[in-house]
């Protein structure tokens, strides 16, 4: 069904497209060249130069003096480090939004690179290495040569460009509010893009290759606290007190049935985990107290809003159930990340004509995260993923994103900027 959707598409683009198409891709194509080994130099330097989310301060500047060597109006200090360009294409057209992230992870590099991160800093009251672990740096970069090549091209854009280098795509530092939220909320979108782009690099997938899929595509993150009240006894005597241990442990098993039997599985899955479950200090004591913390992803929104409520009261009745107390606190999280279809099917053919229909792959849905889901929250949106696995590796088995061996290929960077660069020629045409 695929392959007949894009060869129609194709097919139409074939028909449709007016004579100067040839003209500008040929340009774009001679732009896109000119960066191929600038992309590598940049990612370089951002890779052995990593920055923790909201502290990305360095890197800000290193793009903020690209995008102004461009002739672009350059807006720093957006959402603590964000930096915001807006190219003005020759020709009346709509706005379109390009997105990159910037912050590195709190992890020690383990590759053996020349230009690997030796960089540390502190985190949590702790010294920890810090490393473009998820491939932001090769966001970033991939940004700034997409950048450069549709300035060279830009009178034969019909239509403007926001570049959006985003800071606390990892999620702010405790006590901070970052990210594509804050971004919004001081006004990123004042003028509203018609449609906004972004891409991600992953090791499950080998360069060469693009995924992607239309609707939900990543889950929505929430994380929960349940904090279960007893009452404080000998071990010995259970009935002198109430157990915060069990009424806990009957929590755990009683909120699995939320996923399994009071929502629809057959509309989307759905995840209600626990990570951590803390009480007591000694052997032969029920304590007064027991905190759990866990994580709930789904991919509809009304399904999260849905799963929420059920959790708060399944664990609040059983907790009453045996004479216990629960609390529950959840902080809402990234939503869900929606690939505007009507976009999606549009610009189908042109990830086709950047890497073949052949290494078009069908994403499955993925539980992670990512908070490019606020932009397409606001306008339509298209978000995909570029493979850096080396080709004849296993992508199934290679180091994931976050993981302190990740390693990304540095002939998928090309790739990152034709499809930036073509999506946005396309869509303007």
């Amino acid at each position: 069904m695929l392959n007949k959707l894009l060869s129609t598409s194709l097919l139409l683009s074939a028909i449709s497209t007016p004579a100067f198409a040839s003209d500008i891709n040929t340009e774009l194509k001679s732009a896109n060249k000119s960066v191929s080994e600038k992309v590598i130099k940049w990612r370089r330097h951002l890779h052995q130069n990593p920055e923790l989310s909201n502290r990305e301060f360095e890197t800000a500047k290193y793009v903020a003096k690209h995008l102004r060597s461009l002739g672009l109006e350059v807006q720093t200090g957006v959402a603590h480090t964000g930096v915001v360009a807006k190219l003005k294409g020759g020709k009346k057209g709509p706005l379109i939004a390009l997105r990159a992230d910037m912050d590195a992870l709190p992890v020690k590099e383990q590759v053996d690179l020349p230009f690997a991160s030796t960089q540390t800093t502190e985190y949590k009251g702790n010294t920890v290495g810090v490393m473009h672990a998820c491939g932001h740096d090769n966001h970033v970069a991939i940004l700034m040569a997409a950048a450069e090549s549709l300035v060279k091209i830009k009178e034969e854009l019909a239509g403007d460009i926001l570049f959006v280098f985003q800071p606390a795509e990892e999620g702010a530092p405790d006590g901070e509010e970052g990210g594509a939220e804050l971004m919004l909320k001081e006004g990123l979108f004042k003028e509203k893009p018609e449609a906004v782009f972004g891409l991600h690099v992953t090791s499950s997938l080998n360069t060469g290759q693009i995924g992607f899929r239309e609707g939900p595509l990543m889950a929505s993150a929430d994380k929960f606290t349940i904090t279960v009240k007893g009452r404080q006894t000998h071990g010995s005597r259970p009935w002198n007190g109430v157990d915060p241990i069990v009424a806990s442990s009957q929590i755990i098993m009683a909120t699995q049935t939320i996923a399994s039997r009071q929502v629809d599985v057959t509309k989307a899955p759905s995840v209600v985990s626990f990570g951590a479950i803390n009480g007591g200090v000694r052997n032969n004591i029920i304590p007064d107290q027991v905190e759990m913390v866990g994580t709930i992803r789904t991919f509809d929104q009304e399904m999260r809003a849905d799963i929420k409520k059920r959790l708060a009261k399944t664990a609040e009745m059983v907790a009453e159930s045996g004479g216990a107390e629960a609390h529950v606190h959840i902080d809402h999280g990234y939503p869900v990340t929606v690939n505007d279809v009507e976009l999606t099917k549009k610009m189908t053919p042109t990830l086709a004509g950047v890497v073949g229909k052949e290494n078009l792959i069908t994403t499955p849905l993925i539980t992670g995260a990512e908070d490019f889901s606020y932009y397409a929250l606001e306008t339509p949106g298209m978000f995909f993923f570029l493979g850096v696995t080396p080709k004849g590796q296993d992508a199934v088995t290679a180091p994931s994103n976050h993981s302190p061996h990740f390693f990304a290929d540095e002939k998928a960077l090309q790739l990152g900027v034709n499809a930036m660069t073509q999506l946005v020629v396309d869509y303007l045409k």
